[in-house]
């Protein structure tokens, strides 16, 4: 959903999502933001133009567990967990140009 945006555009539609994990999503945005900023203590967001380069989850750790099912059995759960990346990345003038002429064409 945010891959591609502008950050305060991205923020805005997480904000305004109905997706459960738009909160969370949220949430790594503006600690990306965060840490940007640390790194980057002389440029300010506002002129660097700043958007989601990369947004993607990874699958990570698959916790098993054991359920009791009748006669003795057992059946087995998986809790299945992820990993969210968010890449943000400064756009230059020229590169938005050319980007507004690919869309042109």
């Amino acid at each position: 959903m945010i891959k591609g945006l502008e950050v305060n555009k991205a923020l805005d539609v997480l904000k305004y999502s109905s997706k459960e994990a738009s909160r969370n999503v949220e949430k790594l945005l503006l600690s990306a933001i965060a840490n940007w900023q640390t790194k980057n203590e002389d440029a300010k967001i506002e002129e660097s133009n700043l958007y989601v380069k990369e947004a993607y989850v990874d699958q990570s750790r698959t916790l098993k567990r054991i359920q009791p099912a009748p006669q003795g059995r057992a059946h087995r759960i998986r809790k299945r967990s992820n990993h969210v990346t968010v890449v943000l990345d400064s756009r230059n003038v020229v590169e938005e140009v050319e980007l507004e002429q690919e869309n042109e064409s």
